[in-house]
């Protein structure tokens, strides 16, 4: 079941057409990540701070099916896709509340790097865990 993280439409997100602006779906994505994270009991800085590791993104691909425009209410998804030893893909989508209409659809692949180097690493299996409950 894909996590589920609400978003309110803003005047900062719109351009000049009064519709988002495709480059917020990414950002709206990784809050919905964040936010999933944190709801696994996994908070991104503690995570840096014990295992000296954090993610980076290291690959997208959004399909922008409908614009949503200024107070939309948002429903933004994330959900494992696969998971690999140094690298996750997370299948995400942004549904327009009410009714689900989807409005964007992608995949973000993020790779576990160590902090200091960002050399990848092996993903601490306490965040593999976590995420396939």
């Amino acid at each position: 079941m894909a996590f589920r993280f609400p978003v309110r439409i803003y005047w900062e997100d719109t351009d000049a057409g009064g519709i988002v602006f495709y480059a917020n779906y990414l950002k709206f994505f990784e809050r919905a990540r964040t936010e999933w994270l944190r709801s696994l009991g996994v908070g991104q800085h503690d995570l840096k701070e014990r295992t000296g590791g954090m993610f980076v993104v290291s690959e997208t691909s959004v399909r922008y099916l409908q614009p949503a425009r200024l107070d939309d209410e948002l429903l933004v998804t994330a959900e494992l896709q696969e998971a690999g030893r140094a690298s996750l893909v997370i299948r995400q989508r942004a549904l327009l509340q009410p009714g689900g209409a989807e409005l964007a659809a992608g995949t973000i692949r993020i790779g576990w790097v160590e902090a200091a180097t960002l050399r990848p690493a092996r993903i601490p299996a306490m965040i593999l865990e976590a995420m396939k409950q």
